[in-house]
């Protein structure tokens, strides 16, 4: 009797466990994965939601940036349930084959789920590309417009004002021809005339 009450309990239990669910193993929403493609581009792949998950991924190449994103229904693959880190992983080995993680990926697929149906597929909704931040190119360009306009202005401190040039007064050619014609006329008078021109000369210093 004890033995058939001992092992009614151990069917009623092990009837239980079968009647419980296996609660999938989540990654916690907002959790990254960091990879590179195959030309180097610098990825991060995000992953949000419950039932329907949604998939991000952002990258960086050389002098522009590309995001794409992508929704589906993995949870209804029991092996991603039982597993959801490793069907993530295998995305991020997929994308890394690639030369860029946004085109020719409009469906994203893994081993772990081939068998499962089409809505547990991670199918492409969006993606864009737009150029590196423009605005710290702009700050640059005026910082280097600022810094020659700066320099423009120092170097017309250094020139300084143009010298004043004193005023010349003008000669009184009136005065000047009246003292010579006076001291030409005291040579002729007193001097001989090969000395006219001497004698003039040195009679206009004296005479001023």
């Amino acid at each position: 009797m004890k033995s058939f009450a001992l092992l009614f309990l151990v069917v009623i239990c092990g009837m239980g466990g079968l009647g419980q669910k296996v609660k999938p193993k989540k990654r916690s929403n907002g959790e990254e994965i960091h990879f590179r493609t195959k030309t180097k581009d610098v990825c991060t792949m995000s992953m949000s939601g419950d039932e329907e998950m949604k998939l991000r991924i952002e990258c960086r190449s050389q002098g522009m940036s590309y995001w794409c994103e992508f929704t589906g229904k993995p949870s209804v693959c029991r092996a991603f349930r039982n597993n959801p880190k490793i069907y993530w992983n295998q995305i991020a080995a997929e994308l890394r084959k690639l030369p860029h993680a946004c085109e020719s990926t409009q469906v994203l697929k893994t081993t772990m789920c081939q068998r499962a149906p089409t809505e547990a597929l991670m199918k492409q909704t969006t993606a864009g590309m737009e150029p590196e931040d423009l605005a710290n190119q702009d700050k640059s360009v005026q910082k280097t417009s600022t810094s020659m306009r700066g320099a423009g202005k120092s170097s017309v401190k250094k020139l300084g004002k143009p010298p004043v040039l004193p005023l010349i007064k003008p000669t009184q050619h009136g005065q000047g021809s009246e003292n010579e014609t006076e001291a030409m006329k005291l040579a002729r008078e007193h001097c001989w005339e090969s000395l006219h021109g001497f004698c003039s000369y040195i009679i206009g210093i004296f005479r001023g």
